[in-house]
This record gives C-alpha cells, sequence and structure tokens, in this order.
C-alpha cells in the first residue's frame, strides 16, 4: 500500500467517518488493555506467564489460535488477491487452510506432550541444551521480527487511511503506538491476556467478515453463481477471472512459483513459533486436538467467506473506488467493499461499516503483534538467558523478569525496523516468515519425533542451514532488487527468479538435517529417544 494511495484515500473519505473510526479504534484499545490488566491479576508463575497456567479448554484455545492465525495480512491480503487475480487469488485461502491439517496430524498433541514452553524443549530434551536451543531460539526471533514487521506496518497504514493521516510523523506515531500496546500487553498480561486479547479479536474478526460477506450475498438474493458472473464482468477479464492462470499461468517461473509459495504456505503453519506455544496453554493432549480441531473450524470458515468478499469487491466496488484497490494492491478491498455494501462513500451506512471493519482489522493486528512479542520473549528468557546463560540455575520468577525485560527490547527493535521499512511489501514479509518456518523450524521438529538417530549436529544444521537460505535467496531474489516492484529498484542483484524460496529452502532444511546427523558420531540423543516418544504419546511428565 503506497503512501500516495493513503493519501489519496484519506483524503477522499475524510469527514463522515473518521470521528467514527477512531471512537471504534479507542474502544478496542481500551478493551484489550482491560482484559490485560484482569488477565495480570491471575499472572503470578512461569507456568502462567508462559502457558496461562495450562488452564484454557480446547474451544478457548481453538479461538485463541484462529485470532493468533488470522493475521491483518489475511484479513486484507486475500480478499484483495481475489478481488485483483480470482481464482488465482483464492488459492492463497486454500493454502492457508490445508496447512491445518499438517499441524494437527504431525505436530499439535506431540509437541504439547513433549514440551513445555517453548519449540526448543520439545528439541533440547534428547539434545545438547545449549547449541539447540540457541538456534531455536534464534529462528523464533527472526520468524516473529518479520511477522512483526508485517503487522505494525499494516497498522501504520491502515490508520492512516481511515483517520485521514498524511504525514509521516503521524505515521510513525501510529506505529509507535502499537508498539507500545504489544508491550503493555506481554509485559503485564503475559500468555492469559494475550490469549483473551486473541479470542476477543476472532469474535470480532468472525463477526465482521460474516455480517460483510451476509450484506454481499443479500444483494444477489443468495445466488453465488450470479455474483460469480457480476463479479467476472467487473474485472474486466471475463470468464479467464473465474478461472486458473490469471496471475500464475503466465510463464513457466511464475508457476513454480505458485508452487513455491503453495509448500511454504502449507508447511509453514506447523513451523510457525508463536502458532506451536499454543499449544502448550492446553491440560490434556485431548484438549490440544480439541483446539486444532475448533481452529480448523472457524478459520476454514474465514477463508471461505474470504471468496465472497473477494469476489463481492470486484462485484460490487466500482469507479474510483475501485481504481484504489488496484492501486493499493488489493490491501482496501474489505474496507472498501464494507462501504459500498452499507450504502457507499458519504452515506452513514457506508461510514459506519467502513469504520466497523477498519477497527475489526486493527484488532487483528494488536492480537497477532502481541502473541509475536511474547512468543520471542519467551523464547529469549526461557532458552537463551534460563537454559543457556545460566545452565537452568534459575528460578520461574527471574525467567519472567527477563522476559518482561526482553518484551522491551523486541518491541523496540520492531518499532525501530518498521518505521523506516513503511514502503515495505507486507506479504513479502508474510511470505517470508512463512518459508523460515518452514525451512528451519519444520524439519527439526519432525526429524526430532520420528527419527531416533537425529542428533544435536543434525537439529542445528537443519535450523541454521533452513534459515541462512530461505532469507538468502529472498535477499537475491526478484523481490529485493531487479524489478519495478522490488525493495531496491535502482540496483540489480537478483539471481534466483523466484519471489518464494520455500521449493527450494525447505528440502535444504531436511537436506542440512540429514546430512549433519549422519556426519556425527554422537548417540546420547539416541538414548532418550524411546523416552521423548513415550513423552509424545502419552504426555508424561510433559509439565516438568
Amino acid at each position: 500500500m503506497s503512501t500516495q494511495t493513503l493519501i489519496a484515500a484519506a483524503s477522499s473519505d475524510s469527514g463522515s467517518h473518521q470521528a467514527l473510526t477512531a471512537t471504534l479504534f479507542l474502544l478496542v484499545v481500551l478493551l484489550t488493555v482491560g482484559i490485560t490488566f484482569w488477565a495480570s491479576r491471575n499472572t503470578k508463575t512461569a507456568a502462567d506467564y508462559y502457558a496461562g497456567g495450562r488452564s484454557f479448554s480446547g474451544l478457548q484455545n481453538g479461538f485463541a489460535i484462529g485470532g493468533d492465525y488470522m493475521s491483518a495480512a489475511s484479513f486484507l491480503g486475500i480478499s484483495g488477491a481475489i478481488a485483483l487475480s480470482g481464482y488465482d487469488g483464492f488459492l492463497y485461502s486454500i493454502g492457508f487452510l490445508v496447512a491445518w491439517l499438517v499441524a494437527l496430524l504431525l505436530i499439535a498433541e506431540l509437541l504439547r506432550n513433549s514440551g513445555r514452553f517453548t519449540m526448543a524443549d520439545q528439541l533440547a530434551y534428547r539434545m545438547r541444551q545449549r547449541p539447540v536451543r540457541t538456534a531455536a531460539a534464534t529462528s523464533t526471533i527472526v520468524v516473529s521480527i518479520f511477522y512483526l514487521l508485517a503487522q505494525m506496518v499494516g497498522a501504520g497504514a491502515l490508520v492512516a487511511l481511515l483517520l485521514g493521516v498524511d504525514s509521516a510523523a503521524a505515521k510513525n506515531f501510529t506505529i509507535a503506538g502499537v508498539g507500545v500496546l504489544m508491550i503493555v500487553y506481554v509485559v503485564f498480561g503475559g500468555m492469559k491476556g494475550t490469549t483473551w486479547v486473541q479470542i476477543v479479536k476472532a469474535v470480532l474478526l468472525m463477526f465482521g467478515t460474516i455480517l460483510i460477506s451476509a450484506l454481499v450475498l443479500a444483494k444477489f438474493n443468495f445466488n453465488l453463481s450470479d455474483l460469480l458472473g457480476q463479479a467476472a464482468d467487473n474485472s474486466g477479464q471475463g470468464s479467464a477471472f473465474l478461472e486458473p492462470g490469471l496471475k500464475y499461468g503466465v510463464s513457466l517461473t511464475s508457476k513454480i512459483d505458485f508452487i513455491s509459495l503453495g509448500i511454504a504456505l502449507v508447511l509453514g503453519t506447523a513451523g510457525l513459533p508463536h502458532i506451536l506455544v499454543r499449544f502448550y496453554t492446553v491440560p490434556t493432549s485431548k484438549q490440544a486436538r480439541v483446539s486444532v480441531l475448533w481452529a480448523i473450524g472457524i478459520i476454514g470458515t474465514f477463508y471461505l467467506l474470504t471468496l465472497v468478499l473477494g469476489f463481492g469487491a470486484a462485484a460490487l466496488v466500482t469507479g474510483d473506488a475501485k481504481d484504489r484497490i488496484v492501486e493499493s494492491g488489493g490491501n482496501l478491498a474489505s474496507p472498501l467493499l464494507a462501504e459500498a455494501v452499507g450504502g457507499g462513500s458519504g452515506t452513514t451506512g457506508g461510514a459506519i461499516l467502513l469504520a466497523l471493519i477498519s477497527a475489526v482489522a486493527f484488532a487483528t493486528i494488536l492480537a497477532v503483534v502481541a502473541g509475536l512479542t511474547l512468543t520471542s520473549a519467551s523464547s529469549v528468557a526461557h532458552d537463551l538467558y534460563a537454559n543457556v546463560i545460566k545452565k537452568g540455575d534459575v528460578t520461574g520468577a527471574q525467567e519472567v523478569k527477563v522476559a518482561r525485560i526482553a518484551a522491551f527490547f523486541i518491541g523496540g527493535v520492531a518499532i525501530a525496523l518498521a518505521i523506516p521499512g513503511q514502503k515495505l511489501n507486507v506479504a513479502f514479509l508474510v511470505a517470508l516468515a512463512f518459508a523460515v518456518a518452514a525451512s528451519a523450524n519444520l524439519p527439526a521438529l519432525l526429524y526430532n519425533l520420528f527419527w531416533k538417530r537425529f542428533n544435536t549436529r543434525g537439529a542445528t544444521w537443519s535450523i541454521y542451514g533452513g534459515l541462512v537460505s530461505a532469507v538468502g535467496l529472498v535477499i537475491f531474489s526478484p523481490v529485493v532488487s531487479g524489478s519495478e516492484t522490488a525493495l531496491f529498484t535502482t540496483v540489480d542483484f537478483s539471481w534466483f527468479p523466484l519471489q518464494n524460496p520455500g521449493i527450494v529452502s525447505i528440502p535444504f532444511g531436511f537436506f542440512m538435517g540429514w546430512l549433519g546427523t549422519v556426519t556425527s558420531k554422537e548417540t546420547e540423543s539416541e538414548a532418550r529417544f524411546a523416552e521423548l516418544e513415550v513423552r509424545s504419546l502419552t504426555g508424561a511428565g510433559a509439565e516438568k
């Protein structure tokens, strides 16, 4: 979403909805801060801070996972991709949804049973603590920072659009404000506060999405065929809008690129650290399974409704508003669709729905950044400080204190990077986070669970190999240089032709895990494999 687009959008809609939007934004902030301070009174131990005391039910955790997973990039970006690319845009929704089958079948229950607070707990159970925890913490922080940047840049753009902000200082202030809020959530609320914020956000997001979808379908007498037909007609692409190939069928490279993106999306979810830690908040492995099933239902419903939002925007948003969707790369599709079904620009109904959807998107951002910051801070305190630096000689209270301090530093880093990074492509940052998670985290987790011979060298080589290859390939891709939409348009050092590195970096992560294992003579990890296997299947001793 370019600065010029935001300024134009803000100026055209200034007046009618700004006060209403500001009020709704304020209500969302007050509600989430109130929840955080309420939760802080019940956060007393390390288990409370890291895992919410393992007190959440499968239903509650399912909503929280949904709130953590359905980011602003999903809400604003996927509906926009459908509005611009039709069938090819909807393939994003399929990738995000199918990813949960991998998480359910391979990761959820086993991880909950064999870990305690962070992803590294599961890896370090039968490995040497210091190298594995350092590698896992490094990967966690890198993935979280990329995801944080995407959400905070999106927050600045969204508030700038809705409140008519056109000065750099005001947008910087917005990003800083979001950063301060996420620090407050994590420092005071811990996992309990963050979880309840995510639950509230999931409810608000589903309510807003269902409401707009129902209003769109009502305009076509709930006939999906009529909706698709008008969307195809208004798109200017005709029947091609409803067929594969409009975006990813242009060349062989684009087809391979889509396969690469699909692999990253499907496998990346099972390696996202802020999603993985959610499985530690439930008391039993049964509740872990229940929470994923609820998450699939919530997330599946949401991503199916993006079909209505995206094609609805293509069918109903016309004129200048349609041009604004194109200029924003699709990011304004959902807000402008809400305005259209409410009566259009300048109407009270349009202003109310536009403000409502924007406030929901803002709540989405707040919930996701809180989860990401908590995950990073927990990894710093539990993995690096407690187990690498202090070698386990630390109390729970000291860990929590370090985690809270780490939240300040991580929040500060995110603010410092997001302010100059407002021109970065949000979709690029999110896709990179998924690719890194799938390349670095997933191979190590799966090898550790299912391969007896897997050892410390294999784990560290797998994590660092996947991490370096994913980030490195993106640096030398058209996303960063060598194209009109690159981050640096005046230089060209791109030799990797794909925008997403998943098709190369994910197999490379698995290969490095295998290579590191077979070239090491370490046998200590094999001796504890049987223990880990029993623990992962039964949950015996997981909280110890």
